[in-house]
């Protein structure tokens, strides 16, 4: 039947569950991917103690579960699959040093570098520290010399005033 102006979709139409599918079991779409798997690996370990059976001692050689696709294949470690091992506080080994991390390396030299410079910056070692030392040095030296002008100046109007009086 036509379903108006436009045209469907070629995928084909969605199909719902009704509840009462859902409540009787014969929904085709299954409720979780959980039980889904677990009833995958019933059947699973059905076919293997089947085929075991009808085997018998050949099987013996084949411990292994089949692998899918590639992994059959290609022996893959990811360090990433593998579970973490969990340590006990007993059997930690305290005396053991970590390494450091190359970044971690670099922060701790450059923070022995910056603590070293700041040393020799106090103790007026560092080419920056004798221009700053010199450049006060000016300084004090030109308040000096601008202090002693001012007292001279001062002592020069003191004499002015007292002429002014005679």
């Amino acid at each position: 039947m036509g379903r108006g102006k436009f045209k469907g979709k070629p995928t084909g139409h969605r199909q719902f569950s009704t509840p009462e599918d859902l409540l009787a079991g014969s929904s085709s779409r299954p409720r979780t991917f959980s039980k889904r798997e677990a009833e995958h690996d019933e059947v699973e370990v059905d076919f293997v103690a089947s085929s075991e059976e009808e085997s018998g001692d050949e099987s013996e050689g084949q411990d292994e579960q089949k692998k899918k696709g590639i992994q059959g294949i290609i022996e893959i470690e990811n360090p990433n699959l593998e579970k973490p091992k969990t340590v006990k506080a007993r059997d930690v080994d305290m005396g053991r040093t970590t390494e450091l991390s190359r970044r971690e390396r670099e922060e701790l030299e450059k923070q022995r570098t910056r603590e070293r410079y700041m040393r020799l910056q106090e103790q007026g070692k560092t080419e920056q520290a004798r221009k700053d030392l010199e450049r006060l040095a000016l300084i004090r030296e030109q308040r000096a010399e601008a202090a002693k002008k001012r007292e001279e100046e001062k002592a020069a109007k003191e004499q002015k005033k007292v002429e002014a009086r005679k």
